[in-house]
């Protein structure tokens, strides 16, 4: 097994790969497969591998030079809004009356005053998403009075829910997509026709806006699938024709449409943090380091002058009060004493880099750039569209997972308990954005080799030498009969053939895995490469999600202690034991998040996906002013 500490063995098995493939997923033979209790996928990859009529296929059996297959990662789409269609208002004349939302129930200011307007519907112009759409047509159908207008003005209510679309910026969203032109106050008294006829069109397109507010805030205005194959979510249903009858019912329309807003914790701190961010009205002074600067304890450098300057203008008030004697006595000399050290370690920490002392790439680019407010605006509109696509309430005890900051998080009791660094996918085997739930931790795992590593990594080895999974010490089944890697026809369809490396110490999942069984075979594990969470940039795995501290994270999620999970590993058996109760998990993508204590923190956009969604914002805009 020494033999697999070699330089390409570790690059190959320190980690698992994407699983969204050009093929279906080949699943591994492992417990995986146990908890799932099904079968394995048989891939549609033909024709089927290993023994050719019996015949073993031996270096010396040269076979005719093939082009090498290759398993794709999911893609990034063009993003397609959903298009603005028109409410079919000329079916509204004659309601068909149920009795679920009458006149009669409705508050007094609501009654439908304005008997003979229901006939100016079928010239009503009116456009919204086509859910939206298909309510209001239901809504009124069924409805003989108004919502919005009473006698020749409109209503109390209207006021409300126009002023809480007129602030719809404050929680993220785009305040023109509500936008509704309000009768003007004076008008004609002698043509009350004119009159409401404008009315019962105002009446339509505040209930199109009301609605498209509502379901934009609760499930967000983007189709996160559509986005790319990374992002998994079931868009979250609404019933928008509930929801209006709730309007009309309401006594207190501007309460009823601000609690539909998201309000966790969360949330409610990237809200604070817009409002902070867009009160401001300039940008604090920037300031210059040379971008090849690299600074050690004990050297002398001119640009250290900088760096002092930089933290003066980046560092928290607490650090600067730590550090104040330090600082007020820096003179700008070049010589990078062991107090300045203390400084320089006390800033990247608090700004989650490595506290090493030495100031390089990652330190100088938070130091002289990071984000301007422009970018942090953007960061965290982003990040409460995104928000919108989880649970309101993430639950009081989960597991979350914020790949930009490479970090986990345990949250307990309604706090978070611990965090930790974690390993996650390279830009090209990206791990995917989604939610699902914490079942099983298997100790002294099989690493079972996803069908993407065994095609576009193995298999050209494999050709060139046949038996060498044999030396590594690997299990090699086809058609779920063990068989060596030396018998198997590595120039045929791969799709049959399982490969699984043993629990060992040199084993890819190291001590164990925690799994939340999910399509694209994403879980989280140890690892025998320990010094990928020394580095601040992590995005280095096959996909899935590596723990700085796995021995930990098992015992939180099997509610029991370090002890005992040393002692399972200790056992050396392959063991699953599921977890007492399914924990929440968020595999989530946020470059702006709140950390334990509110505050907003920002990280790189590692996968460019913030690029994709401004795109998908973009679109949606402009699908919305295209009115149909």
């Amino acid at each position: 097994m020494k033999l697999m500490k070699t330089a390409a063995i570790v690059t190959l098995m320190t980690g698992c790969a994407f699983a969204s493939l050009g093929v279906q997923r080949a699943e591994a033979l492992n417990l995986l497969d146990i908890f799932r209790r099904k079968k394995p996928v048989v891939e549609e990859y033909q024709p089927l591998p290993g023994f050719d009529n019996g015949q073993q296929t031996r270096p010396a059996q040269k076979q005719a030079a093939r082009p090498l297959p290759k398993v794709t990662s999911p893609k990034y789409y063009t993003y397609k809004a959903e298009p603005l269609r028109r409410i079919a208002t000329a079916k509204l004349l004659d309601p068909v009356v149920t009795g679920s939302v009458q006149s009669d129930a409705l508050p007094p200011i609501q009654r439908a005053s304005l008997a003979d307007a229901r006939q100016f519907l079928p010239g009503v112009t009116a456009y919204a998403p086509a859910d939206v759409a298909k309510a209001i047509e239901a809504f009124y159908a069924g409805h003989e009075g108004f919502v919005w207008i009473s006698g020749d003005a409109p209503n109390a209510a209207a006021k409300a829910a126009l002023d809480v679309l007129g602030q719809a910026a404050s929680v993220g969203l785009d305040p023109q997509d509500y936008a509704v032109d309000v009768p003007s106050g004076t008008f004609d008294s002698s043509d009350m026709a004119a009159r409401e006829k404008a009315l019962v069109e105002f009446e339509i397109q505040l209930s199109a806006a009301t609605l498209t507010y509502v379901a934009d805030t609760v499930r967000g205005r983007i189709d996160p699938n559509k986005i790319s194959g990374y992002h998994d979510f079931k868009r979250k249903d609404v019933n928008l024709t509930g929801k209006l009858e709730n309007i009309a019912r309401s006594h207190d329309v501007a309460a009823y449409l601000n609690s539909q807003t998201p309000s966790g914790p969360e949330f409610l701190a990237l809200k604070r943090e817009l409002a902070v961010l867009e009160a401001k009205t300039s940008e604090a002074p920037r300031i210059v380091i040379a971008p090849d600067t690299l600074l050690k304890p004990g050297v002398s450098n001119p640009e250290l002058a900088n760096v002092v300057a930089a933290i003066r203008l980046k560092a928290s008030d607490a650090l600067k009060v730590e550090h104040s004697l330090i600082l007020s006595a820096y003179q700008g000399t070049p010589d990078y004493t062991p107090e300045l050290v203390a400084l320089i370690e006390g800033f990247q920490k608090e700004n989650g880099l490595k506290p090493d002392g030495i100031v390089g790439k990652a330190s100088i680019r938070i130091l002289t750039g990071g984000d301007t407010t422009e970018s942090k605006i953007d960061k965290v509109r982003i990040a409460m569209e995104q928000a919108r696509w989880l649970p309101a309430d993430l639950g009081s005890r989960y597991v979350f997972i914020n790949q930009p900051a490479f970090m986990v998080y345990y949250h307990d009791q309604g706090a978070e308990r611990f965090s930790m660094r974690v390993v996650v996918g390279s830009k090209a085997n990206q791990t995917y954005f989604f939610e699902d739930e914490i079942q099983t931790v298997e100790f002294n795992p099989y690493w079972g080799v996803p069908q993407s590593i065994i095609i576009n990594e193995m298999l050209p080895k494999l050709r060139n030498d046949p038996g060498y999974l044999d030396r590594l010490g690997y299990q090699v089944e086809v058609g779920g009969r063990p068989v060596s890697s030396y018998d198997v026809n590595w120039y045929g369809s791969t799709s049959g053939v399982a490969v699984r490396q043993p629990p060992s110490s040199d084993n890819a999942l190291g001590e164990l895995k925690i799994l939340f069984p999910n399509s694209h075979a994403i879980y989280m594990h140890d690892t025998p490469s320990k010094s990928f969470f020394k580095k601040d940039q992590r995005a280095l795995s096959h996909g899935c999600v590596r723990l700085a501290d796995p021995r930990r994270m098992a015992a939180a999620v099997l509610g029991t202690s370090m002890d005992d999970v040393a002692k399972q590993i200790a056992d050396g058996r392959n063991k699953g034991v599921q977890v007492p109760k399914r924990i929440p998990v968020y595999v989530a993508y946020f470059t702006a998040w709140p950390n334990k204590d509110g505050a907003v923190e920002y990280f790189d956009d590692v996968y460019e996906r913030d690029m994709y969604m401004g795109r998908a914002l973009e679109a949606t805009r402009l699908a919305r002013r295209a009115e149909g």
